[in-house]
């Protein structure tokens, strides 16, 4: 394949993904319940709320936030270890011998996989702040004045940190048709299609029963 058709096929495979990031805001402002995302950003509000009119909670929130920090640390921890990698093999691949415009491809396909790890790590990071500062709201005692000052912001907090791990993971995920496309550029729209229906399962809203 030339390069020109291998610049096509990466070009289809990032407006194939986008668009379907695009339909999938869309479809969650008109209608909050009909996405995964948006039902669970509903359901951690939730959780605060019901957690700050039962006394006794304190402990179970810094648990459940606890589990949550440590997943958000794991995937940022796994971003690290997978953009050290990544570079070191660029590094040790480097030989000069590809040709100009095949190297101009593989660059942007290489610059795309190290920026959308870092998206990763920078995602996963910020999440474990806001999981590290919504533990210190919803640890005050439940009916003191402080906690009830503290419930909005921690409820926000809890749901940013939720949208944020999922972005981590969604990068992960994208980075898998660049991957892809480094090896076999025609191959890349293949791999972004095939992870759009698989994220067109998990993006469905749960079920509920009634």
């Amino acid at each position: 394949m030339n390069d020109s058709w291998s610049w096509l096929a990466a070009a289809s495979s990032v407006i194939a993904v986008t668009g379907y990031e695009l339909r999938l805001r869309y479809t969650a402002r008109q209608n909050p319940a009909a996405t995964a995302g948006s039902a669970h950003r509903i359901m951690r509000g939730e959780w605060v709320g019901a957690l700050s009119r039962h006394p006794g909670s304190e402990l179970l929130a810094v648990q459940a936030l606890r589990n949550s920090l440590m997943s958000a640390t794991i995937n940022a921890s796994t971003a690290v270890l997978v953009l050290m990698g990544s570079i070191s093999l660029m590094v040790s691949r480097r030989d000069g011998s590809l040709s100009a415009p095949a190297s101009s491809l593989r660059l942007a396909l290489e610059f795309a996989l190290v920026l959308t790890l870092c998206a990763a790590y920078v995602c996963a990071s910020i999440s474990m702040r806001y999981y590290n500062n919504a533990g210190f709201a919803l640890s005050l005692p439940v009916g003191s004045p402080e906690r009830a000052a503290r419930e909005q912001p921690a409820a926000s907090y809890v749901q940013r940190a939720g949208i944020l791990y999922s972005w981590s993971l969604r990068c992960f995920l994208y980075a898998i048709p660049v991957a892809v496309g480094l090896l076999s550029p025609p191959s890349m729209p293949v791999a972004a299609l095939a992870l759009i229906v698989v994220l067109t399962l998990f993006d469905r809203a749960p079920e509920t029963d009634g």
